[in-house]
């Protein structure tokens, strides 16, 4: 009888506490940034019948997660939760990995002009023999497609894989089960594939977007088609070895994307060259209009930068 209550122990125990990661809210209550309850940014408040994660108890409280709000973390009061019964639990903790996500309701568009990426990371598998015939030579290549808040990472992955992701040993991660089409898409639009950067975003972000690997590639992949054909590719390979601004580049956009989506355009420098441009867009469409206008408008690391040529 000792060993069969110690079995079920062991069996019961990891499933309680993987299941109390989520609670049911049952009132619509405003969910606040502090415990005092004296700020409620962008004026939130729960859902009912939605199920949130639970991160903390402190003093009748709970620090709860908001997906898509900026700042993410959230006090609410316990009772506007429902604790879940045993029998909830247990069957929570087995359908888990069965459940699907929604997509994240905000994401960030990460894009890489390779000429500046190599000129100051010499020493990357994909920079060693770059030419002016490869793609990222004239193109934007993919850095990759983050859910936001940015604290919303490696969604269900094991401790293991993290730290060998933390650890930068992107070779050691799990293969990716993609289809022949979106594989040899990402050898042409993510230079990193070459270093396992696929892998690495994946792990890290793509597991919280929602979709499968498959449909996480697609999307990002068509976001990066609509930027490379558009004015802003033609404007950085015609402003080749010239200094621009972030506002020069925004007015492309707002001439391409419509009015004000430049506003949700930031730029990353490096030693003096633009290396990335960051596009904070919204949900629920494929097209890049639409999702820019839905976008957050937040401050930019670099106003200013030369964008480089091929070769160091």
């Amino acid at each position: 009888m000792n060993k069969i209550k110690f079995l079920l122990f062991l069996i019961i125990v990891p499933i309680l506490t993987m299941a109390n990661e989520y609670q049911k809210a049952i009132k619509a209550c405003p969910a606040y940034n502090n415990m005092k309850h004296t700020t409620n940014t962008n004026d939130i408040k729960l859902e009912v019948g939605k199920e949130y994660r639970i991160l903390e108890h402190k003093k009748g409280q709970i620090l709860t997660l908001i997906k898509g709000e900026r700042i993410a973390q959230r006090w609410v009061d316990k009772e506007c939760f429902k604790p879940k019964s045993f029998f909830d639990k247990i069957v929570s903790g087995l359908n888990k990995k069965a459940s699907t996500k929604k997509t994240s309701r905000q994401n960030l568009l990460a894009i890489s002009w390779q000429n500046a990426f190599c000129q100051t990371h010499q020493y990357k598998k994909e920079c060693k023999n770059m030419s002016a015939n490869d793609f990222g030579a004239s193109h934007f290549v993919l850095h990759g497609l983050w859910p936001q808040p940015r604290n919303n990472l490696y969604c269900n992955v094991d401790k293991k894989q993290i730290g060998m992701d933390k650890n930068k040993q992107w070779y050691r991660l799990k293969k990716l089960d993609l289809n022949s089409t979106i594989r040899e898409e990402l050898q042409k639009y993510m230079t990193g594939y070459s270093s396992n950067l696929h892998r690495h975003e994946w792990i890290k972000h793509g597991t919280c977007y929602g979709t499968d690997a498959n449909q996480y590639y697609a999307d990002a992949i068509n976001l990066l088609k609509q930027i490379n054909n558009s004015r802003v590719q033609k404007y950085f390979i015609t402003h080749i070895n010239q200094t621009v601004t972030l506002k020069d580049i925004r007015k492309v956009f707002d001439n391409e994307f419509g009015k004000d989506a430049g506003k949700h355009v930031t730029m990353n420098c490096k030693n003096g060259l633009i290396t990335e441009l960051w596009l904070h867009l919204g949900s629920g469409s494929n097209n890049l209009k639409e999702l820019l206008q839905k976008g957050e408008t937040p401050k930019s690391r670099c106003y200013k930068g030369k964008i480089d040529a091929v070769g160091f």
